[in-house]
């Protein structure tokens, strides 16, 4: 109370209500991967949260290009026509997803989420730089999932160790959730129980199988290879532009035994450009003050181009330089046996071109399902609430998964007797599409935390209850005290019993908050300077078995 010492009228503000708890978010998600820009060294984990898809690209750049084999053959009916027989993904060591994930997650419904970015491209992939992504993710408080995206394609070993450093980290920290891939594979399911042991459990959930998604691969077409097209070489040389290279590309296509050339002459300013062409050797003139663009167009009605064309680099916006009036030869983009690039055939094969290109956009990336279902856990938080159990939704940006589950076959993955490790199918139903057909954490067998719902209902409330009851600390240990903690979480239980998180016709027998001496604490609590608070909470649980029995009834009339 002030103490006043001068006579007058004097206005105190008495604070009568309790502070209030504010929920926590629920769903926002950390993944664990390379990027194509990462500026700090490999395994030196930079971490930053998103918003958007574009602002990822932004930080940390596309998904990695993907080298693929064409096969072509002369068509039956035109020797000189080709058609596509075959596409092939070129094998890599190791697939960098997260790019692909984060893609995959928006399309489900995602929102803000944080990047853990272990490395380039370049970088060699190992367990030791998710381990160190794990440890500067502990650092952060707002995450509450846990995915570790493209670890998937390490080592089974490390990844299922991997896993158990993430659900140890959740058990610790309380306030997060980890989502596992079963590796690809319909032999993975066990291995994958044996691997991530028994500690913990509650805190994860995993899911099966991986998904055909609608996401294309990125590619280049200059490590586009084209078998097949034996009878002829291709040449291409860039001719760099004075603004950022953006010139002129000349290419050649024709007889393996050739060498073709190409001569650059400046001019006058106010000369034309014209081309002139002695079998193989090509000569541009008149290029001073030229850009890209404007020698690429007057390309375009010159009628004795041969086996030559000129394209495009970047935008065309550079001016052209000349090659001090000598011919330079072109670069032989041919492979040793004979293949070539599709960049060599923009011009000199337009109809195998736009083949190859619709063929190579009908590629599609096969997912681990973790980044699809966070984006729908994010959905349905938001849409319902954290309660809703995050199954019976539909799972979108996919074609469908990749091995189909029967009802027998996921009878052994939903339930488990011998751990109680309980993995979530991904199933395809006629007429409903792709859907997420199960809810329950990896501890299947645990009658309190066998569903992810409400494991994270609880996680949720922890943390937004922990935060809010801080004002208390060091407040005097009394009756007072009791009485804004226990109003303060009982209007919160209130609020979520309310929104139908919490079972129960009233409210009393949906939860309970008890605080006080002789209920929580006895003298001793208080001379060490304990507040006990109990609080139960009666959660919704999902009901994952529907039965409807029928019988006869006998006619009555």
């Amino acid at each position: 109370m002030a103490t006043y010492k001068t006579p007058g009228v004097y206005v105190e503000e008495i604070s009568t209500l309790p502070p209030s708890v504010a929920g926590v978010s629920t769903a926002i998600p950390a993944f664990i991967g390379y990027t194509e820009k990462h500026d700090a060294g490999a395994g030196v984990p930079v971490v930053k949260r998103i918003d958007t898809f574009l602002e990822f690209e932004t930080l940390f750049g596309r998904a990695p290009l993907s080298n693929f084999t064409i096969t072509a053959e002369a068509s039956a009916e035109d020797e000189t026509a080709y058609e596509v027989v075959g596409v092939a993904k070129d094998a890599v060591d190791f697939q960098f997803l997260l790019y692909y994930s984060l893609n995959l997650y928006f399309k489900n419904g995602g929102g803000s989420c944080y990047v853990v970015s272990i490395g380039d491209y370049d970088s060699t992939p190992g367990k030791a730089h998710y381990s160190q992504g794990l440890q500067e993710l502990e650092k952060e408080d707002e995450p509450t999932l846990i995915l570790l995206t493209d670890a998937v394609n390490l080592d089974a070993t490390d990844y299922y160790d991997l896993c158990k450093q993430s659900l140890a980290q959740c058990k610790k920290l309380g306030d997060r959730f980890s989502i596992f891939d079963v590796l690809e594979g319909t032999d993975k399911v066990e291995p994958f129980r044996n691997g991530i042991g028994s500690n913990y459990l509650m805190y994860g959930a995993a899911y099966t199988p991986y998904l055909q998604s609608t996401i294309n691969y990125r590619f280049d077409d200059n490590t586009v290879k084209i078998n097949g097209l034996s009878a002829a070489s291709s040449w291409s040389k860039e001719f760099a532009g004075s603004e950022a290279g953006n010139g002129i590309i000349v290419a050649f296509t024709g007889s393996s035994e050739t060498n073709p050339s190409v001569k650059i002459i400046n001019g006058d300013a106010a000369d034309a450009v014209t081309f002139e062409r002695d079998d193989v050797q090509l000569t541009i003139r008149g290029v001073n003050g030229k850009t890209g663009s404007a020698i690429a167009t007057a390309w375009e009605s010159f009628a004795d181009a041969g086996g030559f064309s000129i394209n495009l680099a970047g935008d065309g916006s550079g001016n052209v330089a000349h090659t001090n009036n000598a011919f330079v030869d072109l670069e032989n983009q041919s492979d040793s046996d004979g293949g070539v690039f599709l960049n060599s055939i923009l011009s000199s094969n337009t109809s195998l071109y736009n083949q190859i290109r619709k063929q190579l956009m009908k590629q599609r990336v096969v997912m681990p399902p973790s980044s699809a279902i966070a984006g729908i856990y994010a959905s349905v938080d938001r849409n319902r609430g954290v309660w809703k159990a995050p199954a019976n939704v539909s799972v979108s940006g996919v074609i469908g998964p990749v091995v189909k589950i029967t009802h027998a076959e996921q009878e052994r993955l939903n339930v488990n007797p011998a751990a109680g490790k309980s993995i979530n199918a991904i199933r395809a139903f006629a007429g409903k599409g792709t859907m997420v057909w199960g809810a329950r954490t990896l501890a299947g067998n645990d009658n309190e935390w066998r569903y992810i719902s409400v494991r994270r209902l609880f996680n949720m409330i922890e943390e937004s209850t922990q935060k809010a009851t801080s004002f208390a600390v060091f407040e005097p240990n009394d009756a007072t005290t009791w009485l804004k903690v226990k109003a303060m979480i009982e209007s919160y239980l209130y609020g979520l019993w309310e929104q139908g998180a919490l079972a129960g016709p009233t409210p009393e027998s949906a939860y309970f908050v008890n605080v006080g001496l002789g209920k929580t604490m006895t003298t001793q609590d208080i001379l060490e300077g304990r507040m006990n608070v109990e609080i139960g909470i009666a959660a919704v649980r999902p009901a994952e078995f529907i039965i409807l029995r029928f019988s006869h009834k006998l006619q009555e009339a």
